[in-house]
């Protein structure tokens, strides 16, 4: 009875996984702003086949704060798919997948059976899909992730050299992917400490050596790059922590089950939290920072499928409970009236001759305009006091932009809004924010 009603829960957590993962996959095309993050690794993905550089120069108001290498892949799909926010999704669709045949051949290795590989590989599909949006949406966190899964698996074969180096290449897809190498120097400390030393020492090396080579390439330091200022506060590592309720039950099950694996996944997951705590800190940081802890999760429901597999089915049942209640919300970026709204938003904008300033990049680069301001991170810079907001307020006092777009009128700090209030007008509002023009 316990196996069959498993199998049921399984069977339709899976159902409702590849119903959205069609939806996400529908999406791709649509010309509609799925997360500012879309427009932003978009813009530097242009930049880079402009100028053959990802990184903007010091004076201008874009900042890149990424390492490069999704940008350069991005870049060569650019030119098949003629859209940079489309070539970003697709590479971002099939780094998901990748990201879960890489944890099921990391449960193989791990002894699972071939009903507890697609169970931790369903998992984590339905954590990504259910909370949060970056499953085909332009980003290159689950690029980073997909490549370290496969060099975990290297690690677990013994290939010590092989492993230090993804996991070093990782980085320079996504400076935040640092839970699962340490995770894993410190189980090989535990386990094998000629191993770890190589482990180790190969990492460190290949990292000085990335770091080097990206100075020589683009003349500056890329550890100054990620330093980008930003407001943090514990009301945001609160605001994260509310929200990881997916991942208790997972770990509680691996916590009481015998396997020789538990060690390891309780160790990775509990680094994966702690960073994840510490990077929410940040204004600005999405789900994105916890993937690491859902990717242990994932791995641990593999492991205690094997043992206790009506628990472990009973674990992933909150995430379709969860969407129940709350797909209206979930499925705003993907409704028709959304699309509909956006192509107006896109033509207006391109109605507008001249510069335009946008706080969705995609709605800006999808009507022509190009990159002029980084908000976000122009925002957060004007906020922590490490960049002064008076010239873009005199920008704005001038009247440089013929059209803005802002979802906050706040975000670039008091100087910019008491410009904004006294030289612009709102035209519209709608669910893509507000639209200003200037007063005649």
């Amino acid at each position: 009875m316990s196996i069959r009603l498993s199998a049921a829960l399984w069977s339709a957590t899976t159902l409702l996984v590849l119903a959205l993962l069609i939806r996400n996959m529908v999406a791709i095309g649509v010309l509609a702003p799925l997360d500012p993050n879309e427009g932003w690794n978009a813009a530097h993905t242009l930049l880079l086949l402009a100028k053959g550089t990802p990184y903007p120069p010091p004076q201008s108001l874009m900042i890149n704060n990424y390492p490069p290498l999704s940008f350069y892949l991005a870049g060569a799909l650019t030119l098949w798919t003629g859209d940079a926010v489309i070539a970003g999704r697709i590479l971002s669709l099939l780094s998901f997948l990748a990201a879960g045949i890489g944890i099921a051949l990391v449960c193989r290795e791990m002894g699972c059976g071939a009903r507890a590989r697609i169970s931790a590989f369903v998992f984590f599909a339905a954590v990504l899909l259910i909370c949060s949006d970056y499953v085909a949406m332009d980003d290159p966190q689950l690029m980073g992730h997909a490549v370290q899964l496969f060099a975990l698996l290297l690690l677990l074969r013994r290939h010590i050299v092989a492993a230090a180096l993804m996991f070093c290449a990782s980085l320079f897809f996504k400076h935040n992917l640092v839970a699962l190498p340490l995770a894993a120097a410190a189980w090989l400390l535990w386990r094998d400490r000629n191993a770890a030393r190589r482990f180790i020492l190969c990492g460190a090396a290949a990292l000085g050596a990335g770091l080097i080579l990206f100075r020589l390439i683009y003349g500056f330091n890329l550890l100054a790059v990620l330093s980008s200022p930003r407001h943090v506060s514990l009301a945001n590592v609160g605001l994260a922590a509310s929200h990881l309720w997916w991942a208790v039950l997972p770990l509680a099950v691996l916590a009481t089950t015998r396997q020789p694996w538990k060690g390891f996944c309780l160790g990775y997951a509990g680094c994966a939290l702690a960073l994840g705590l510490f990077f929410s800190a940040g204004d600005g940081v999405d789900a994105n920072v916890f993937f690491d802890l859902a990717t242990a999760c994932a791995i641990a429901l593999g492991l205690a499928q094997e043992r206790r597999p009506l628990y472990a089915a009973l674990c992933a049942l909150p995430l379709p409970l969860f969407l129940a209640f709350n797909f209206h919300d979930n499925n705003f970026f993907f409704t028709r009236d959304f699309a509909a709204q956006s192509a107006r938003d896109i033509a207006f904008l391109k109605s507008r001759p001249g510069p335009a300033l946008c706080d969705q990049l995609s709605l800006c680069l999808w009507a022509g305009k190009g990159a002029q301001v980084d908000v976000f991170n122009v925002g957060e810079q004007i906020k922590t006091g490490a960049r002064d907001g008076a010239p873009l307020a005199k920008m704005i006092a001038q009247r440089h932009f013929t059209v803005l777009q802002l979802e906050d009128l706040d975000a670039l700090g008091p100087l910019v809004r008491i410009a904004l209030e006294r030289n612009y007008r709102i035209h519209h509002n709608d669910d893509n924010g507000s639209f200003l023009t200037p007063l005649i």
